[in-house]
């Protein structure tokens, strides 16, 4: 049987504790099931056993990463006998390291990441990498300690830099709560007869394509790339696209689409070009699936772009 874990992330006193608290008083969300809730950092707030609707909770603390094993996770899910999982993750530990280590039965319901709208700023400034990392896979995130009249157009612009789909709540100090209404304009015309992508764009137009490919379908592209070339590839086949930092110089990665051409084998490797083609998705043994295949109808050579990789921000 599969054990659900509702996963709780974010940084040193941005409100976690004080949000499994409220779950776990809620008659509607504790009716019965035993429930484990792993705490991998402790802020001003603890945990009230007393409050909670019902006498069906285990607390374990975990003061160091190391402690936080499979076997350990898998013992204490045991003497539980718990139905189901909520962790609170320590914001200074990488999401990978938790991934890694869940027990295989361990699923992941609900991801939220609570963030202090008060400090996140300064965190964003210092360490980036770990606010990335968090953003990079919550399903919601909640902004705490939001001020009524705070702008909240650079709350919103943090995640969707990061994420496009994750769901976004300003909790405010007043005590009421909001979600985020504020609207995602792509910055090109993605109906327009040719749909151009300035070079500041890329890492958006593709994340938008992998994430969306059916609004793409049978549209017309045209961007400058920087292209891969070689015998391997099928004579028709090139690849064009940029280099693109999530966060830091550790994750850049080559993300780039099948371009299929007649012409394909002229293009240079790793040379930079100006791609414009219909967009389709098809199966490409590049790929080894579906995914978004330009059939080429011009290219050109170009010169490269003054920042050649991509970036969200």
């Amino acid at each position: 049987m599969m054990l659900p874990v509702f996963l709780f992330t974010g940084f040193l006193d941005a409100g976690k504790t004080t949000f499994l608290q409220s779950m776990l008083e809620d008659p509607g969300f504790n009716e019965g099931q035993r429930t484990l809730v792993i705490l991998c950092e402790e802020g001003e707030e603890e945990l009230d056993p007393k409050r909670f609707s019902i006498n069906n909770v285990t607390i374990q603390k975990v003061e160091n990463q190391s402690d936080l094993t499979q076997g350990n996770m898998i013992l204490w899910g045991r003497k539980a006998a718990a139905s189901r999982i909520m962790i609170e993750y320590n914001g200074m530990w990488q999401m990978n390291d938790l991934f890694d280590r869940l027990p295989e039965n361990w699923g992941i319901a609900q991801e939220t990441m609570m963030v202090d709208a008060s400090t996140i700023s300064a965190y964003n400034a210092n360490m980036r990498q770990l606010v990335v990392d968090k953003l990079n896979t919550a399903e919601l995130v909640i902004f705490t300690r939001v001020e009524p009249e705070q702008d909240r157009m650079e709350l919103h612009k943090l995640v969707r830099g990061i994420s496009r789909g994750a769901q976004i709540v300003y909790d405010l100090t007043d005590g009421t709560s909001e979600e985020d209404d504020i609207e995602d304009p792509l910055p090109f015309d993605i109906n327009a007869d040719v749909i151009e992508i300035a070079d500041r764009d890329y890492a958006l137009f593709y994340r938008d394509l992998v994430d969306s490919p059916a609004k793409y379908e049978g549209k017309t592209v045209r961007y400058k790339g920087l292209c891969a070339n070689n015998m391997r590839m099928p004579k028709d086949t090139f690849l064009a696209g940029r280099h693109i930092m999530t966060c830091c110089e550790a994750d850049i990665a080559y993300c780039p689409l099948v371009c299929k051409w007649d012409r394909a084998k002229s293009v240079k490797h790793k040379g930079w070009g100006v791609v414009e083609g219909r967009i389709n998705e098809k199966f490409s043994n590049i790929y080894g699936k579906k995914g978004p295949v330009i059939t080429v109808h011009s290219f050109d050579t170009a010169s490269e772009p003054e920042q050649p990789v991509a970036t969200f921000y």
